[in-house]
């Protein structure tokens, strides 16, 4: 019968429509409070942060007071929130209507204190800065303002102390994707047009993304995969495996940046770091793969290939090996030098041969005897002469197909040994760039990280 009575008393003549006040020129002072319960979605493309938060409102109302020994010492009653005067107070950043269950009560104490407390689920437009993806932190405002009365006749405060609203995590939910940092307060004024000024009070959420899954998922994969077109400089360069290897992994990065491409946040403001890494990743297979058909094509054996010119000797086999301390350079020198030599030697046999083909050891005894032998003999040397012609002839060819050969043989292997020196240079400056590439990520990322 005391509530009955109470609710009544209070509802009877009450006009919810003014705001209650018994003098005009008093400002209702309504106190705000805000928890963050759960992170439910962050839309990167359309810059929307989905929240559920605990809202509190706290105001005096003049009009619903009462003495509490007349209604059974009863100081708190419970009233419909559509029978009594509640400030029209929204949130700036609102961009949809939440799934809000709806709180149908507030309580009202006998001083006239309303407490309006329930859960908002707000989806709000937040400015998402993605560049540190997936070590981003993001900030978004939830701007509590009247959306008619100006601060003569509403002004907002805050409930309870700055300190204490920026680090309650007592209601959050710590188990998403998102983790709470904290909830920073923050009252001002503003006005439009130089007309009258309106309150407002700022609560700046910041949320940290938890990087784990997308390290496991996006950057290991793409790390391995660097890792084995590194490892694959080591096959050798006149075989033709490197280059179908390189083929293979250029071809697999593809693909798993097909299948990553849904996972990175698309936005049209910017793109994320980890989106430019992977291109530049991309990119550095296919300059290897390049580089891996150069060297194959320098060093592939050609009958009609030139001679390695001078310079590049001098730079390459001298300057550079010295500099990349290359430690067969030597045995490659001696080879060199030994096949000029048997080449050199093998002209010098063929023209003793040529000066022997008639049998003498010494071509001066043959010049001095000539009008000497034997009648016999230069009859059967005479006789023999057109068939030790045809073999001399023969053996000739021979000789000249097998230096021909050599000689081959000789250019191919000084080109080998340039595709072999110009391999080692061309496989540490990539490494080196790697390696630079990777420690300045890795130093970025460490460092937002721990930010």
């Amino acid at each position: 019968p005391a509530l009955h009575r109470l609710s009544h008393y209070l509802l009877a003549h009450y006009q919810k429509g003014t705001r209650p006040v018994r003098d005009w020129r008093t400002t209702t002072n309504v106190a705000i409070d805000l928890m963050v319960y759960a992170i439910l979605s962050v839309d990167e493309k359309n810059q929307v942060l989905t929240t559920y938060v605990w809202y509190r409102q706290h105001w005096t109302d003049e009009f619903l007071r009462w003495d509490p020994e007349r209604f059974d010492n009863l100081t708190q009653i419970s009233l419909p929130v559509e029978s009594i005067w509640v400030p029209d107070i929204l949130i700036n950043e609102f961009v949809d209507v939440g799934k809000s269950p709806h709180v149908p009560y507030v309580y009202v104490s006998h001083h006239g204190e309303v407490q309006n407390l329930k859960p908002i689920q707000v989806m709000t437009a937040c400015s998402l800065d993605i560049y540190n993806f997936p070590f981003d932190v993001q900030n978004c405002s939830l701007t509590f303002t009247s959306w008619l009365h100006h601060i003569r006749d509403i002004n907002l405060s805050l409930w309870r102390q700055p300190e204490l609203v920026k680090f309650d995590r007592s209601v959050f939910m710590n188990q998403g994707e998102w983790e709470l940092l904290y909830v920073l307060s923050r009252f001002q004024e503003f006005s439009v047009k130089s007309s009258d000024s309106y309150a407002e009070m700022k609560f700046y959420v910041v949320i940290r993304r938890r990087p784990l899954f997308y390290t496991v998922s996006l950057l290991l994969p793409s790390i391995f995969l660097m890792l084995m077109d590194i490892v694959g400089f080591y096959l050798p360069p006149n075989s033709g495996e490197r280059v179908s290897f390189k083929i293979t992994l250029l071809l697999g990065y593809s693909v798993f940046l097909i299948i990553v491409s849904d996972t990175l946040p698309a936005t049209a403001v910017g793109t994320p770091l980890i989106g430019i890494y992977f291109v530049v990743c991309m990119a550095l297979l296919v300059i290897s793969l390049t580089e891996t058909i150069l060297i194959v094509r320098l060093v592939h054996k050609q009958d009609l290939q030139p001679h390695v010119p001078e310079w590049v000797k001098r730079l390459l086999l001298e300057r550079a090996t010295v500099l990349l301390c290359i430690r067969n350079r030597r045995e490659f020198s001696q080879s060199r030098t030994q096949s000029s030599e048997i080449s050199r030697q093998a002209e010098s046999d063929d023209s003793t041969a040529k000066l022997n083909h008639y049998g003498c050891e010494d071509p001066r005894e043959c010049e001095t005897a000539g009008g000497a032998r034997p009648a016999p003999a230069s009859a059967g040397q005479a006789e023999g002469s057109p068939r030790m012609q045809g073999v001399l002839r023969e053996i000739t060819a021979i000789r000249q197909f097998l230096e021909k050969r050599e000689e081959f043989r000789d250019v191919a292997r000084e080109w080998l040994q340039v595709g072999y020196v110009l391999d080692v240079l061309l496989f540490r400056a990539y490494l080196a760039a790697v390696l630079a590439y990777s420690i300045t990520l890795g130093t970025l990322w460490s460092v937002w990280r721990d930010a």
